[in-house]
C-alpha cells in the first residue's frame, strides 16, 4: 500500500492571527504547547525565522526516559500567511494561518515518516495543534 503524498491536521482558534503567529514563532511560547499530551513537554526551543533559518525544539517526557530533537530549515516564512520547513530527515512541513472573522484557522500540511502507522502520526500532530489551540485561547 502506497503512503499518502501529505497528511493534514487544522484547527481553529480563537485569537486574531497576529497573536497566534507570535505563539507559533516565539521560542518563550513554543515551549509551552510543543507537545501531545501532558506527560511530555518542551525543555528548550530555538527558532531563527527566516528562509534559510534554523529551528529546533527538544521535545522530552516529563520523567527524563525518552527526548528527542525536532528541527528543520525553513525554506518559506511570509508573516501572518505561511511558513514552509524541511525537517532534518527532508521531510517537508507547510503551515498556513487565515484569518477567519479575527479568529485563525491554522492549517499544517506535513510529509508522513514511515516509521509509525498514518494515523498514529495525524493524531499526535493533531493533539500537538490541540495544545497550541488551548495554550493560545487561555493566554
Amino acid at each position: 500500500m502506497n503512503q499518502p503524498a501529505s497528511l493534514t491536521v487544522k484547527t481553529l482558534v480563537n485569537a486574531p492571527i497576529e497573536k497566534v503567529w507570535m505563539f507559533w514563532t516565539v521560542p518563550s511560547h513554543i515551549t509551552q504547547w510543543t507537545f501531545a499530551s501532558s506527560d511530555w513537554h518542551a525543555p528548550s526551543a530555538e527558532n531563527d525565522l527566516r528562509v534559510g533559518g534554523k529551528f529546533k525544539t527538544t521535545m522530552a517526557a516529563k520523567d527524563g526516559s525518552v527526548s528527542f530533537d525536532f528541527e528543520g530549515i525553513y525554506n518559506k516564512v511570509e508573516q501572518h500567511n505561511k511558513i514552509a520547513y524541511a525537517l532534518a530527515n527532508g521531510r517537508q512541513v507547510e503551515i498556513s494561518f487565515e484569518d477567519a472573522d479575527g479568529k485563525t484557522l491554522v492549517t499544517e500540511v506535513f510529509d508522513p515518516e514511515d516509521q509509525n502507522p498514518l494515523d498514529l502520526q495525524e493524531t499526535g500532530w493533531q493533539a500537538i495543534l490541540d495544545n497550541f489551540k488551548k495554550y493560545a485561547e487561555q493566554n
